[in-house]
């Protein structure tokens, strides 16, 4: 008789993730993270709105709360695409103010529509993007330092293109169509006599479009797959056939496009292309990643959870804003919630693990 043979054994950073999604079990709705995070960012919207009855105010509340939402989940998605293969992205801030200093540069000086200048910005990011992870996948430099790096030069590199080309240190034309992509909302947008909501900006169609194009990637193509795999086990990956340097650079071009993107809706949310554009853009990337259920390990994304990750996140600035706290204060919070958040991260990795281990 054949002897039993022993289950091979699992390293609980990259085997877990992938064996509990290949031994479904329904959990209580409480336990199901998307699920809490949307619950809790309408209770915290509840709950402001009772104590500050101006959080319920379409125009000068819920406009400009959902246009930063719409931008900063598009920051959360260019760190999500570079977690994805088990990297970092901490020049996510610098390569949005890069982006945008093409596309204000196109519109100062070229004379491009708005369109035009959005495409030159885009494919500034996904260039310096794509850089940055060729460099990674060269030289095996871990992506903290390699992306460190890379913040500390386009810091430089920003200010003094800035300091070049402008002289207020800004560029400040504004094509046609800037204004209205900054203040319509839906309620411009009517179908015979129904119109849309004055409090949803216009400007969260580009924040759709990435979140469609993301879950198209992640969910139903190989290329997608093979990011994830990446990130999981890149060893397994190489050895599967899966040319991980590509997909490293590859991921990191989408971190820098999807930054770029972000940097052109903040423009377009102040109304001028400026140096510090991204400057608050590090803390808000891996908190809306890192709630919405992205693993820092690599190999799990969750494309929805970023958006709603940034919503909590959001609702929670604007709703202690109107309350008063103070910005130090505000920030103090923020951080305690992205502790918290990456202590459930490596919570629910070791129970993830520990299940596997017991269903053997």
């Amino acid at each position: 008789m054949t002897p039993p043979v022993a289950p091979p054994l699992l390293d609980p950073e990259t085997e877990a993730p992938r064996a509990a999604a290949r031994t479904p079990h329904k959990l209580p709705f409480w336990v199901n993270q998307r699920l809490g995070l949307l619950v809790l960012t309408l209770a915290l919207c509840a709950l402001f709105g009772v104590l500050r009855p101006a959080f319920l105010d379409e125009r000068l509340v819920l406009f400009p709360l959902l246009r930063d939402i719409a931008t900063l989940t598009v920051v959360a998605l260019a760190q999500m695409v570079a977690l994805s293969v088990g990297h970092m992205n901490l020049a996510v801030g610098r390569m949005a103010a890069f982006g945008a200093l093409f596309a204000g540069f196109g519109y100062d000086r070229l004379g491009l529509p708005l369109p035009l200048g959005l495409l030159l910005c885009l494919f500034a990011g996904a260039a310096i993007g794509a850089l940055t992870g060729w460099i990674i996948a060269r030289t095996g430099v871990s992506s903290f330092v390699v992306t460190l790096a890379m913040d500390f030069a386009l810091l430089g590199l920003v200010s003094l293109l800035y300091s070049a080309l402008t002289e207020n240190a800004a560029f400040t034309t504004r094509p046609s169509g800037l204004a209205e992509l900054r203040s319509y909302s839906l309620a411009d947008i009517c179908a015979g006599p129904v119109c849309g909501s004055p409090a949803v900006p216009q400007m969260i169609q580009f924040t759709v479009l990435a979140l469609a194009a993301l879950g198209f990637l992640y969910g139903c193509t190989r290329l997608g797959r093979e990011l994830l795999l990446t990130g999981a086990n890149p060893a397994a990956a190489e050895l599967s056939g899966i040319p991980t340097g590509r997909r490293i650079v590859l991921a990191h071009a989408l971190s820098g496009l999807l930054a770029a993107l972000a940097g052109f809706m903040a423009a377009v949310g102040t109304g001028t292309f400026r140096a510090s554009l991204g400057d608050d853009f590090m803390l808000p990337s891996f908190l809306g990643a890192v709630l919405g259920g992205t693993l820092l390990t690599g190999g799990v994304v969750s494309v929805i959870g970023a958006l709603l990750g940034t919503s909590l996140v959001g609702v929670i600035r604007k709703g202690l804003d109107l309350l008063g706290v103070g910005l130090e204060s505000l920030n103090i919070y923020l951080g305690c919630v992205l502790l918290l958040a990456l202590s459930a991260d490596r919570v629910r990795t070791v129970v993830s693990y520990r299940k596997v281990v017991r269903s053997t």
